[in-house]
């Protein structure tokens, strides 16, 4: 780990050096012409004024980790700006003068201080709004009249309700966790276009959290477990090749360990993911922990997860800015239709297990979803995963809108089939019109369509 911090010390340090570069160029005039501005971490207290000489030009602004708390009246001159992020700053309001900026569509505003966003704050063109861990109680009726909303990201917030966002047509992924709802919107389980969904560590979800995991799951010491180089990184934690001692019934051999960073991340709290992940075993198509870690007060410091072989690799690349709530697949790709089958049946046996034990994944993506290119497809990161209400309606219709990105996962690999002339391809679009139906309670269940990908099915 002391290697880990000096690695981390020293890409901060080549990271301020390329920014105070940046930050020298855009003054001798060198940047003319560019459409991305990265000015992260400049120490900055104010916007500098030869930004707007890349007004014709420049289209996304990244102001992250400076000082200001403020931006220029002036700021609309930057007529082609389209995203701009202000993540780390000392900001306690959302700048108004952000929604006079006619073509932006995304504002990334994280760990920030804002307590206060009024509607003259957003945008018309508004399309992706990240506002995670901030100090948010209330945000103003003018969101719904956002028609292109898509993405909204609010977990880490004081938040109790929401603005009715029922008819907002395009919002696909919304981020709720770690704030103080005492019950869902009602409007969440009724929203056709919703597929994405995080909720944990709320107060109506998360007095499940210590009921619902597992009790039984093998706890294990540091020292029965030897941790080697690092293999992964993602938004939660940190990912270690490791030797796993022999501890009944858990057998000696190599696994993963994940261990968790303290901050939020965007769908949420660190310990959520980790009960959630325990509480996901016992499907063969899960990557889910299989023993804990614990201190000697018997708090969890990392997750024993099974090492997969270099053959298992995503099925698809996360979002991009230009995609915004969909994923990003290899140019060309192309892939019998029994191969998407398999993938399709797995995910499908996996997302009705985790709906079985009280568990929605919330992150159900092609992104997620791990294959080895001939039969084994397993859904994995439980970020976004919550423990569900105990009530049968919300339940229920949390399935269902979750069934909704089951139905995006089967249309963009009916997309991608190698031959579309193929019965199984109209079987495939008939379900994916189904999961996709905007009467939400007339989605058919996981279980159901399990059962419709089964291998009679398949023949």
């Amino acid at each position: 780990m002391n290697k880990l911090r000096i690695n981390q010390k020293m890409n901060h340090s080549l990271n301020m050096i390329k920014s105070e570069s940046t930050l020298a160029a855009l003054r001798r005039g060198d940047l003319a012409g560019t459409r991305r501005l990265d000015l992260r971490g400049c120490n900055l207290e104010r916007l500098p004024e030869e930004v707007f000489a890349l007004a014709d030009t420049l289209e996304e602004l990244d102001l992250g980790d400076n000082r200001l708390s403020t931006l220029p009246d002036t700021l609309p001159r930057l007529h082609r700006l389209r995203v701009i992020f202000g993540s780390g700053n000392p900001f306690t309001e959302l700048p108004e003068v952000l929604g006079a900026c006619g073509q932006l569509s995304m504002i990334g505003f994280r760990g920030c201080q804002i307590d206060t966003i009024s509607g003259a704050a957003l945008p018309p063109r508004l399309r992706w709004l990240i506002l995670t861990d901030n100090r948010i109680s209330r945000l103003p009726d003018a969101l719904a009249e956002r028609p292109d909303m898509e993405k909204l990201m609010l977990a880490g917030n004081r938040l109790e309700a929401l603005p009715d966002l029922s008819a907002s047509p395009r919002l696909a992924l919304l981020r709720l966790a770690a704030n103080h709802f005492s019950t869902a919107p009602g409007w969440l389980v009724r929203h056709p276009a919703l597929a994405w969904l995080a909720l944990s560590g709320n107060p109506f979800v998360h007095r499940l959290f210590h009921r619902l995991s597992p009790s039984g799951i093998t706890t294990l010491s540091p020292c029965q477990i030897k941790e080697d180089q690092l293999i992964g990184e993602g938004a939660s934690g940190l990912i270690h090749r490791a030797w796993l001692n022999e501890n009944p019934p858990l057998p000696a051999r190599p696994v993963a360990l994940k261990r968790f960073k303290a901050a939020m991340t965007s769908d949420g709290l660190p310990d959520c993911e980790q009960a959630a992940c325990l509480a996901a075993a016992g499907h063969a198509s899960i990557v889910a922990a299989e023993a804990r870690v614990a201190d000697a007060q018997g708090r969890t410091e990392a997750l024993v997860l099974p090492l997969l072989g270099p053959e298992f690799r995503p099925l698809a690349g996360p979002p991009s800015l230009a995609s915004c709530s969909r994923d990003v697949y290899a140019d060309g790709l192309t892939m019998p239709v029994d191969k998407l089958w398999i993938i399709l049946q797995s995910i499908a046996s996996a997302a009705a297990h985790l709906h079985r034990v009280g568990l929605m994944h919330g992150d159900l993506y092609a992104h997620n979803i791990l294959w080895n290119g001939e039969d084994r497809a397993l859904l994995s990161d439980f970020g976004a995963a919550s423990f569900l209400p105990e009530a049968a309606g919300l339940r229920a219709g949390l399935e269902r809108l979750e069934v909704r990105a089951f139905g995006l996962l089967v249309e963009e690999l009916l997309q991608r089939a190698d031959d579309p002339a193929d019965a199984r391809c109209a079987q495939l679009a008939a379900l994916r019109e189904d999961c996709l139906q905007p009467e939400v309670a007339r989605r058919p269940a996981f279980g159901e369509i399990s059962a419709r990908l089964g291998p009679a099915s398949a023949r």
